[in-house]
């Protein structure tokens, strides 16, 4: 199977709708996007391709630290979406790897997701806390992960991640 992942691009937005509405069974990732992509944050927005259609996208979205880190540029991976009927053929691995790749190349320092703690570690997350980080939202440790892109970036950072106020609204 070979997809190929690439940026978005505006003829393609309808298209992500529905494959974050198919996902998710809800609208709440389609519009958290849309907001996003109104929004000023710094986004990176790819899309997996197989035959010329587009059946997965991922979205990484600049987050804060706040706390102690001076200076570090941190992303944030939400959301993930695959068409249902081509999930589970590692397409989703595929849009992380690539991501990440991007992300890393855009100057980013550290990657974090709200996530599956059986998938995330095998791209090298691991749970936030065990760099004293934690998420402004109450959910468990092991689904908060956090993955540096730069080496030792997170030495002595400590602190809360925010995400952008679309987050809070759906």
């Amino acid at each position: 199977m070979k997809i190929t992942i690439r940026p978005e691009r505006k003829e393609d937005f309808p298209v992500i709708r529905q494959i974050n509405r198919k996902a998710f069974d809800t609208d709440a990732e389609a519009n958290l996007i849309e907001a996003l992509r109104k929004s000023n944050v710094p986004i990176i927005s790819l899309v997996a391709e197989y035959n010329d259609i587009v059946i997965g996208h991922i979205l990484f979205s600049e987050v804060s630290l706040d706390g102690h880190c001076p200076n570090i540029k941190i992303s944030g991976l939400a959301p993930m979406a695959v068409l249902p009927e081509y999930q589970q053929k590692g397409i989703g691995s595929q849009l992380v790897i690539e991501g990440m790749k991007v992300c890393r190349q855009t100057k980013y320092s550290a990657v974090v997701v709200l996530g599956h703690p059986q998938f995330y570690p095998h791209f090298g997350f691991e749970p936030s806390v065990n760099f004293k980080i934690k998420s402004e939202f109450d959910v468990p440790d092991e689904v908060f992960m956090i993955k540096e892109l730069t080496k030792d970036a997170l030495t002595n950072c400590s602190g809360t991640i925010i995400y952008h106020a679309a987050f809070k609204q759906f």
